[in-house]
């Protein structure tokens, strides 16, 4: 799949726990761990973009394709889009956005949605999976995905709403999303150039802005979620999971 590129954004200046991508697992910075599960995944080259000179000097160091990008993006998919369109050319067909923060991803969860990006007709893949307990579906940390149909076992369904807080008390085809992204295209062309819209803008998620504006969004299913780091008590929690 050469026709298709990794970019990672990451940035040292997060409002919930700044300095995240440097925290140490396993004596290795988690923006290496995220920056190590793409390379496995050997869907495609593997570049990390931050405004950054900490992390492009890490991965850099580390033997990775590091991009400097603006301070200024709304959004991480901004950053991407800049790599992308300045540093890459647009040469590739598909563009996965993966997240900085989930250290423990599976690379054979990365290969299954480059797969489905390549083969389907929707702007969009991205994953989910089931959530571990009720308190972890009500918290509102974890984001919800609501398909058209029920999926397992790597099938994908068409997004039809996410949302933080279940509000409508839905019961099917509630899954726990996963904020990785693959884009088209001409899909991630499209999305950068839209304004941000208000479910986006009053849910704190992205993904609305394509939703509202009519793209086509595919979930894919898998079972083993990862953790994603938000705060200092989930660094404590993945250190555990990962062996500290």
């Amino acid at each position: 799949m050469r026709d298709l590129a990794i970019i990672i954004p990451s940035r040292l200046a997060a409002v919930r726990f700044p300095n995240k991508p440097l925290m140490k697992i396993n004596n290795k910075e988690m923006i290496l761990h995220v920056h190590q599960t793409a390379i496995k995944s050997d869907v495609g080259e593997v570049y990390v973009v931050s405004p950054d000179e900490e992390i492009l000097k890490l991965i850099k160091q580390n033997g990775g394709n590091a991009i400097k990008s603006l301070k200024s993006h709304e959004t991480g998919t901004d950053r991407v889009y800049e790599a992308y369109d300045k540093f890459l050319k647009k040469k590739n067909d598909i563009i996965i956005n993966l997240q900085g923060d989930m250290p423990n991803l599976d690379p054979n969860s990365i290969k299954l949605l480059a797969t489905h990006a390549k083969e389907s007709n929707c702007d969009i893949g991205t994953l989910a999976g089931n959530f571990d307990d009720n308190a972890s579906q009500k918290n509102i940390n974890n984001v919800k995905v609501l398909t058209a149909e029920s999926i397992n076992n790597g099938k994908f369904s068409r997004a039809l709403d996410f949302f933080r807080t279940n509000e409508d008390n839905k019961i099917n085809n509630i899954y726990h999303h996963i904020g990785v992204y693959a884009f088209k295209r001409s899909a991630i062309e499209k999305y950068v150039n839209l304004k941000r819209s208000k479910l986006e803008i009053d849910r704190k998620l992205e993904q609305m802005r394509a939703l509202e504006n009519k793209m086509a969004i595919d979930v894919g299913f898998i079972k083993d979620i990862p953790l994603s780091v938000d705060t200092e008590e989930d660094l404590v929690k993945i250190k555990k999971l990962m062996g500290n």
